[in-house]
């Protein structure tokens, strides 16, 4: 009797096997970010697809809100049985994963060969076959998105139209910036904070950083090269942890790009090359998102191969083709609390620089007594280019000339082209933009309180114009190579004409433009072709 009831118990067990245990208990966790569905009276303005066929996004506009636009995420959606086997499975995968023999190049086929191993392994590839490929397909999409990707952040981190991404507490919707549509709210909200929390030291172990209820503030960059900042839980803030993550441009862009765009024009740019091939010292002005960063890379890449370039920089953003060019970057401190040790600070490199004997020392941004030791070695004649965070060149110099950059009013004028630019409403869309970025004004500055405008742009237009025959810079470079000033405003028309032509024949990478500016130098010399049509 005894013998029979064991044999019955064995056939039990074996018809009730794991697999088949989280398939009937299985009850889905409770959410802990939750996507909204679009609303039935929602207008859609567009729609694109972001993992096919896993996720797109769509943009609507809302009659609710009175049209404002809305970013939803859509994912494809998960059965009861998918469910449990991605839950099970997600279980395995976090504790069992191989780490890889070598350095991979596909992270995600890794995971997905790994997932088929346990799979396998773990009797659940039965149930999997009974699903079909496609259920498997969805299965790994949310393994992978999970484990190596950004979990319910991964389509927005995704998108390549997305330049900003806040997010902004528990409960709240998480906000992004859209290159075509700006600053609109999105579908998804994350409502655990755990779940929050640990996102955010996720992103935090990626960028090689710490990040504490000792230490809750947070200034990183990703190896994407997207540039975090964060705080952690609520020693710093109210709503729980928040970050914002600043996309990066993985081609940035180029004088030509930024042409087509209208952030310059073709007289800009030329004028902007002939200062810069002159080693004259530039600083770009504006506000938060006003393109400063881009702009600056642009300017860099116009710089002749043969000169060294040495940049400092916070977060290394720049990223331009020139290989005499020594990049620099700060450091935070390895100690505790107020500790500086180890710091490296943008001060400490500015200095170093000088030792590399360079021809140009660009500056990412200049905020602190950096500006200073810039402006000493732009009085050295060392061309220079950087960025400022203000309002207008009246705004900048009272910056420079207060704590803690304390620039002398007799250094102002070592600045001799000041770049303001914004961003702007457009009075018509342009390349499907109703927002862009465009550079305001031009000042040359002559000497402390006395700048002279260059450029200006006009906002009805969409136009800009120039006065370039009261360039104090351009009258300098004609004096310096015995020329005339009608000859330098000659060579700023060709230049112009090069750039039309290269926008033309849609040669928009760097490194192409600067091929085709090495050979305009080669074929056209300035300043001995203006020579020798002096002489004839």
């Amino acid at each position: 009797m005894g013998v029979k009831k064991s044999g019955e118990d064995s056939g039990r067990r074996a018809r009730f096997t794991l697999s088949k245990l989280f398939e009937k208990k299985f009850t889905p966790p409770p959410p802990v970010a939750v996507f909204s569905k679009i609303p039935e009276n929602a207008i859609i303005i567009e729609s694109y697809v972001i993992h096919n066929p896993f996720s797109k996004v769509t943009i609507a506009s809302l009659p609710d809100l009175g049209g404002e636009k809305a970013y939803f995420i859509e994912e494809v959606e998960l059965s009861p049985e998918e469910h449990a086997i991605l839950s099970r499975l997600s279980d395995i995968v976090s504790v069992e994963i191989e780490p890889p023999p070598e350095e991979i190049v596909d992270p995600y086929k890794y995971v997905e060969g790994e997932a088929e191993r346990l799979a396998r392994k773990y009797g659940l590839t039965k149930q999997v076959k009974r699903l079909g490929e496609e259920s498997w397909r969805k299965i790994l999409y949310y393994l992978q998105r999970d484990l190596i990707g950004f979990g319910p952040l991964h389509v927005i981190m995704s998108d390549r139209m997305i330049e900003d991404i806040s997010v902004n507490g528990v409960n709240v919707p998480v906000y992004v910036w859209h290159r075509k549509y700006e600053s609109m709210p999105t579908n998804l909200k994350i409502i655990d904070e755990k779940t929050l929390d640990n996102l955010l030291i996720k992103l935090t172990h990626i960028a090689q950083k710490h990040i504490s209820t000792a230490f809750p503030i947070l200034d990183a960059m990703l190896p994407t090269k997207d540039r975090l900042a964060a705080t952690f839980r609520y020693e710093v803030s109210p709503k729980g942890s928040t970050f914002c993550i600043r996309r990066f441009r993985e081609e940035p862009f180029s004088v030509i790009d930024l042409i087509e765009l209208g952030t310059m024009d073709e007289m800009l740019a030329a004028y902007f090359w002939l200062l810069i091939e002159n080693r004259m010292t530039m600083m770009v002005i504006g506000g938060t998102g006003a393109g400063k960063t881009s702009t600056l890379n642009a300017l860099a890449s116009l710089v002749k191969p043969s000169m060294k370039i040495v940049t400092v920089e916070e977060i290394p953003e720049l990223m331009f083709p020139h290989e005499n060019w020594v990049q620099l970057v700060s450091r935070a401190s390895y100690g505790l609390g107020t500790s500086r040790t180890g710091e490296i600070s943008l001060f400490d490199l500015v200095k170093v620089s000088l030792r590399y004997r360079p021809d140009y020392i660009i500056v990412g941004e200049v905020r602190g007594e950096e500006a200073f030791v810039l402006f000493q070695a732009m009085a050295t004649g060392h061309g220079g280019l950087t960025t400022i965070h203000a309002e207008s060149l009246e705004h900048a110099v009272k910056r420079l000339t207060s704590p803690p950059m304390n620039v002398a009013e007799s250094y102002i004028p070592l600045v001799n082209t000041a770049i303001v630019q914004e961003r702007v409403q457009l009075p018509r869309p342009r390349m499907g933009l109703t927002f862009g970025r465009r550079i305001r004004e031009v000042h040359e500055i002559v000497d402390y309180g006395r700048y002279e405008m260059i450029s200006s742009w006009n906002p009805l237009t969409d136009t800009f114009t120039y006065n370039f025959r009261k360039s104090e810079m351009l009258r300098r470079i004609a004096i310096k190579y015995g020329v005339s000033m009608e000859s330098v405003l000659e060579e700023l028309t060709r230049r112009a004409l090069l750039f039309r032509d290269l926008l033309i024949r849609g040669v928009r990478s760097n490194v192409d433009i600067r091929a085709e500016i090495s050979r305009y130098r080669l074929l056209n010399p300035f300043p001995i072709v203006a020579m020798q049509r002096r002489i004839a």
